[in-house]
């Protein structure tokens, strides 16, 4: 049963949903009407503020503007509306197929009392107002998009909505306490009419209000409605414009010769044949990410520039680098498991010796590519004293300050503006900026070869699969001692794998003890078991980065497989273990679960021959997700039939938006599971180039989705990641149950 809530609580739509649930009105789309998307630039028509071009250097801290607002949460940088009551809210966050750019207008049109039909969005750059407004840095990731800017949104659009109205008393000579609003309209007295496109103008001349009231959720319109997200027709006609797609007159293209092993640099170069291809306007030699160097060859088109690539005789001195092994390198985290390491916890061991039962396992996690549908690139145009970029970027700051030290500018000289990007998964935030400090390196060799053109660096397929930043590679040893009724009396644990964050600006507050806080996330919580975990984190020559989830990855599967395993070999039902274990301290992972197990009818609905269920349920990013699966084995292979969810995120802005989020979730966590789903490497050189030899799930393998949303009224927390974790761990628990043997590693190995 759904814990105990009062309806009334929630925004209409939520109610309806939850209370009469209606397959028809869930999927009900809140279709827009065909309209063109007026371009505030140059359209002539007066807006609700002029965009303040303010200092770069407010970035650090964000300062305090006039009236005691921070420049994140001054209405003008965020909301503009045209004389036709069109109404354009700028997102301070990465679009990358999350769907934040429907999100945030969502949230804002909410208080605003927009009529949505009218409502568009547009991308911001790194100017100081579309900082993150707790973290205070650009920075979209850790699923934190609507969780950290659902009330600074709501307050931006309830102080537009405040100027609107004063500007209409004004204007009627009336007492704003007797003006109400409605779908882009200021109502007065007798039932006087005035538009938000009428009023912008005076609007925008007027104080902003400090301290606003905001709605009872109970009254919201917009938020909690299943909304079509606003970039859905673009993307789905073909229309939609990514990063890749930048375009200025006279605009050069720019590929990269990287070197075979990381961090390797160049013995010698003969780019004689690379200059004679048509097309090829410039060969230049630059630094690049790591110490290494490479070769970038700059034409007039992207064809043209490969075909020079192509031609180049270059040749790598890679005696200085390590050339990692993966066979070797598994036998070397053997090996590390077995020594002392850093402390995360350190509960009692003594009672494993004489346990009743003992469990001894180890899991083995490749490294994982990001593999998103549009490769790293970046645009970037140079004039005197100043640096404008083209990027789909998950930090614009942190881009446009490593811009600006390769180009010897200050922050405030270098203008990021964020594209939509086709994926991501976090490799477009790496605290190094690799690949855009390698387009500022093109761009200042190309302009001191006498070529003055804007330049992009368009990475390939095989550039991005190879060019490092994967998911680490991670060794897990358990030993675990419980009785007969499953009562986990000791859990011995190691952990061996490269740090994120060791080395960056982020070690700071993310490395404690020797330990990578992204390594141990998922570990033991929410089951109170008395654990000793250790870690080690050894150095590679292989560049890593937070992968969709991050830690949660690798640390779900372990916990949620091990459980399940101790209630199987103590003939307890895995969901009525994981609830017992829950005890009453963790009541969302109940009712996600509870949810999950109720509509899928586990335990109740007969399965088909060969079929078995498999459940998981895991908290990642504040949000718990539940998969209870049907999945079966066909000629040796794991085959995944049926995915019903649970999630308990709070309140979901846009049912839609999270249901798309679980669902693509839950693909890439069942890519993990998929033979060829891991990068290998033989003697440092990345083996895998392509989707050919790099598995992601086909649509013949996508099972059938049924996700549902547990109500709450409560502030919304991130849905970004937080489906992937569980479904590997719920699809190996479901194949263990058929082949009677335990999955330990990813991908999939039923040998």
């Amino acid at each position: 049963m759904l814990p105990n809530i009062d309806y009334n609580d929630l925004p209409r739509a939520l109610q309806r949903l939850m209370v009469q649930p209606s397959t028809d009105e869930a999927n009900e789309a809140a279709t827009l009407p065909r309209r063109s998307f007026l371009k505030m630039a140059g359209a002539g028509g007066l807006v609700l503020g002029a965009f303040p071009h303010l200092a770069m250097a407010q970035a650090d801290g964000a300062k305090p503007a006039a009236g005691g607002l921070k420049p994140t949460q001054q209405p003008s940088a965020f909301v503009q509306i045209a004389p036709n009551g069109e109404v354009t809210v700028t997102i301070n966050r990465l679009e990358f197929g999350q769907g934040v750019q429907t999100g945030l207008p969502m949230i804002l049109a909410e208080e605003l009392d927009a009529d949505w039909a009218l409502v568009r969005s547009r991308s911001g750059t790194n100017d100081a107002a579309y900082a993150d407004p707790l973290f205070g840095i650009h920075l979209t990731g850790g699923s934190n998009t609507i969780k950290n800017s659902f009330t600074q949104y709501r307050e931006l659009g309830a102080r537009a909505r405040a100027m609107l109205m004063s500007a209409a008393a004004a204007r009627w000579k009336v007492d704003v306490a007797t003006l109400r609003t409605q779908a882009g309209t200021v109502i007065g007295p007798g039932g006087r009419k005035l538009g938000y496109g009428e009023l912008a103008e005076a609007a925008m001349a007027l104080p902003v209000p400090e301290k606003v009231v905001l709605k009872d959720p109970k009254n919201f319109r917009i938020i909690g409605r299943a909304t079509t997200r606003l970039d859905a027709r673009a993307k789905s006609s073909g229309r939609q414009d990514f990063g890749i797609d930048v375009k200025h007159p006279g605009q050069l293209t720019a590929v990269v010769a990287h070197p075979p092993v990381f961090g390797a640099r160049l013995s010698s170069v003969d780019d004689s044949a690379a200059r004679a291809v048509k097309g090829v306007k410039a060969v230049v030699r630059i630094p690049l990410d790591r110490g290494a160097e490479g070769v970038a060859v700059v034409a007039d088109g992207y064809w043209p520039a490969k075909l020079g690539r192509d031609a180049l005789k270059l040749q790598w001195n890679t005696a200085a680098v390590e050339k990692v092994d993966s066979d070797k390198q598994l036998v070397q985290y053997r090996e590390l498991a077995g020594r002392p390491g850093n402390r995360k916890f350190d509960a009692d061991m003594a009672p494993l010796a004489n346990a009743p039962r003992k469990l001894e396992a180890e899991f083995v996690f490749p490294y994982l590519a990001h593999a998103p549908m549009e490769p790293m690139n970046c645009t970037v145009k140079l004039s005197d004293g100043r640096a404008e970029l083209w990027i789909g970027t998950q930090s614009a700051d942190s881009d446009g300050q490593a811009a600006a030290r390769t180009l010897k500018l200050d922050p405030a000289q270098v203008k990021v503006n964020v594209q939509m990007a086709g994926g991501g998964f976090g490799r477009r935030f790496a605290p190094s900026s690799d690949f855009v400090v390698e387009a500022c390196e093109i761009a200042k060799a190309t302009r001191a070869a006498g070529l003055d053109a804007p330049v992009r660096l368009l990475w390939s397929r095989e550039d991005d699969m190879k060019g490092g930043y994967y998911r680490p590679m991670h060794l897990h040893r358990a030993s675990i001692g419980f009785d007969e009724r499953g009562k986990i009396l000791a859990w011995d644990h190691v952990i061996v794998g490269q740090s994120i964050t060791a080395g960056t600006v982020f070690a700071g507050m993310m490395v404690k003890d020797g330990i990578d806080a992204t390594a141990v996330e998922g570990m033991r919580d929410p089951y109170p078991v008395p654990m000793r975990l250790t870690v080690h984190h050894p150095q590679v020559n292989v560049p890593v980065l937070w992968w969709r989830s991050v830690g949660s990855t690798h640390t779900a599967f372990v916990m949620e497989t091990l459980i399940d395993e101790i209630a199987r070999s103590t003939k307890q039902d895995p969901v009525a273990y994981r609830m017992q274990l829950f005890g009453d301290k963790h009541p969302r992972h109940r009712a996600a679960l509870q949810l999950a197990v109720d509509k899928s009818g586990y335990g109740k609905k007969k399965l088909a021959d060969g079929r078995a269920w498999g459940v998981a349920v895991h908290e990642s990013f504040e949000s718990v997700v539940a998969y209870v699966v049907e999945a079966s084995v066909k000629d040796g292979q794991p085959v995944l039939h049926r995915v019903t969810s649970g999630v308990h995120c709070n309140l979901a802005v846009n049912p839609r938006s999270v249901e798309a989020q679980v669902q693509g979730a839950a693909v890439m966590g069942l890519s993990t599971c998929l033979s060829g789903s891991a990068i290998t490497l033989k003697d440092g050189v990345v083996q895998q180039g392509n989707f050919g030899d790099f598995t992601v799930a086909r649509i013949t393998q996508v099972p059938e989705f049924d996700i549902h949303i547990v109500p709450s009224a409560d502030a919304p927390k991130g849905m970004g990641e937080p489906g992937l974790p569980p479904l590997a761990p719920a699809f190996a628990n479901a194949v263990a149950q058929i082949t009677g043997k335990p999955l330990r590693q990813l991908p999939f190995n039923l040998a």
